[in-house]
């Protein structure tokens, strides 16, 4: 057995190796929903997205949090290290499979909910990915929790490549949604085979560990904290049932469109916490206050830098940017898309740490969720009978706003957080500042200039392509559009950042000397060619 712990290595390190990976992994998957939207029929479309929804759901909500334990035990424990992994895996195999059961068994329990009988076919195989999604789900967790970075790295990117390439066949080659299934399922084989060779190398015969007492620890531990996951997920996703289940597929497509999550801003925050959590968890097992307020305000700050300026910018540019990802068809998902990306900014501050750590704050937030769910299935249940698919997401807005508000007052009160210890809030402050200077400028010019590069996009592509479709002059014009205004935004929000005092000296000189460097190797003299 391999009791020694992994070097700790710094926050700033872990943050970057784990943001590197997913940023790899973006580009992996990027592709995807650019040619499904091109590929398939927006009902298609509809009906994919329900059927990964179940799927990302159903991962989400019966795993009930019990691999995110590792995040704890893992840096505390030294002789129990693989019972918590063997035990992890039991659960999360006991878990899948019961789903995948339930589904072989009751097909129509998900059909029924978005009306489709399409999705009532396909349930045994929506199962299988499920069961085998749920189970292989840990690989990430582990390296992370047991702070390889730099493994935990290689996986996101691997994970991501291959999950990509087996999509684009499939989408490329079948150009149907029963191909997606298939493609998740080998998929998920893969990351298992992973999975295990990993562990068996780090936690040598783990699976001869279990611990039945320490079992029903760690699941009490757990518990709590899956609980609020499921209402968390409940009431981030349940809009998306209840718009299933009252407009055609098609709409549903334009809405879930309209939902888009930013994969980048995704990997920020997921990146983040990541590392954060077995931090955060060490301090409070010390006692460290006031380190535990830093990081939080410190990571915010971070968060901010990215978070605000991309916000700014695509609420100028979304007509553009929904356009040229989606096509056209989509149009329709502006709207949605403006109120939605409304709570980017909020998503600066990240509370998953400090529930983590501090057991008590889990079960707050379980019952203030328990609350704010029916209120809003509530408000939902009205908004089916009474509003349009723009009413449905305001809804969704408004919660998310209610409950950070009212979950990081009793953050607050519970670090007993004083004025002193916000310091980081005149950054951030700055920060917005920065975004909104830059962003000014930026609309002037979008407003004025944005239809006639549009127009010149749209004749190069005619003068490259020989009758292009709608779809490839969408894509390029729209591409041209955003690339000139980004141009113009990001060097007028780094002036302004550097004039504000956000960007640190230090971050300064490392900018500087990639600089130089890559001068450097440009101006070299290309080495002669021997002659022979």
């Amino acid at each position: 057995m391999n009791d020694n712990l992994p070097k700790e290595i710094s926050l700033k390190t872990q943050s970057a190796w784990i943001l590197f990976a997913k940023v790899i992994g973006f580009g992996f998957s990027f592709l995807l929903p650019l040619l499904i939207v091109r590929f398939l029929n927006q009902d298609e479309v509809g009906i994919y997205r329900q059927i990964f929804l179940i799927i990302v759901n159903a991962n989400a909500i019966f795993t009930l949090g019990f691999g995110m334990s590792a995040y704890y035990y893992l840096p505390r424990e030294t002789s129990r290290r693989p019972a918590v992994i063997f035990n992890t895996l039991l659960f999360n195999f006991v878990a899948g499979g019961l789903v995948c059961l339930t589904l072989f068994l009751f097909p129509s329990l998900v059909g029924n909910i978005f009306q489709s009988a399409e999705i009532t076919r396909l349930a045994p195989k929506i199962g299988i990915v499920i069961w085998l999604w749920i189970f292989s789900s840990f690989l990430e967790t582990v390296a992370v929790a047991n702070q390889e970075t730099r493994m935990a790295t290689a996986f996101i990117i691997l994970a991501q490549f291959t999950k990509t390439a087996l999509m684009v066949l499939a989408v490329m080659l079948f150009a149907n949604v029963e191909s997606f299934i298939y493609a998740a399922i080998i998929q998920a084989v893969l990351q298992s085979a992973i999975l295990i060779v990993y562990l068996n190398s780090r936690f040598p015969r783990f699976w001869t560990a279990f611990d039945a007492k320490f079992f029903r620890e760690q699941l009490f531990y757990a518990l709590p904290f899956g609980l609020s996951g499921l209402l968390w997920t409940l009431q981030t996703d349940i809009h998306n049932y209840f718009v299933g289940y009252r407009f055609s597929s098609a709409e549903f497509a334009i809405y879930a469109i309209g939902c888009f999550q930013l994969p980048l801003i995704g990997m920020l925050g997921e990146s983040a916490t990541a590392v954060l959590i077995p931090r955060v968890s060490k301090l409070q097992a010390t006692g460290d206050r006031a380190e535990i307020i830093r990081l939080t305000m410190r990571a915010a700050q971070k968060l901010a830098f990215f978070y605000f300026p991309i916000y700014i910018f695509l609420m100028i540019t979304a007509q553009t940017f929904i356009t040229t990802l989606f096509t056209r068809d989509y149009l329709g998902s502006v709207p949605i898309f403006l109120i939605n990306l409304t709570l980017l900014p909020i998503w600066i501050w990240v509370t998953d740490p400090i529930v983590r750590a501090y057991q008590e704050l889990g079960r707050y937030l379980l019952l203030m969720r328990v609350f704010i769910l029916p209120v809003m299935m509530a408000a939902l249940y009205f908004g089916i009978q009474n509003l349009d698919l723009r009413g449905m997401i305001l809804i969704v807005v408004v919660t998310a706003f209610a409950e950070k508000i009212i979950f990081t007052a009793i953050i607050l009160k519970k670090l007993k957080v004083e004025s002193h210890d916000l310091s980081e809030l005149q950054t951030i402050g700055k920060t917005a500042a920065a975004a909104l200077t830059a962003g000014f400028f930026t609309f002037l010019f979008y407003w004025s200039y944005a239809g006639q590069i549009s127009l010149w996009g749209a004749s190069w592509s005619q003068m490259i392509f020989a009758a292009p479709k709608n779809s490839v002059i969408d894509f390029l014009a729209g591409s041209l559009v955003l690339a000139v205004c980004a141009l113009i935004f990001t060097p007028l929000y780094l002036l302004s950042a550097s004039f504000f005092g956000i960007i640190e000296t230090d971050e300064k000189e490392k900018v500087k000397m990639i600089l130089r460097k890559v001068f450097r190797r440009a101006a070299a003299p290309l080495p002669l060619a021997t002659e022979k």
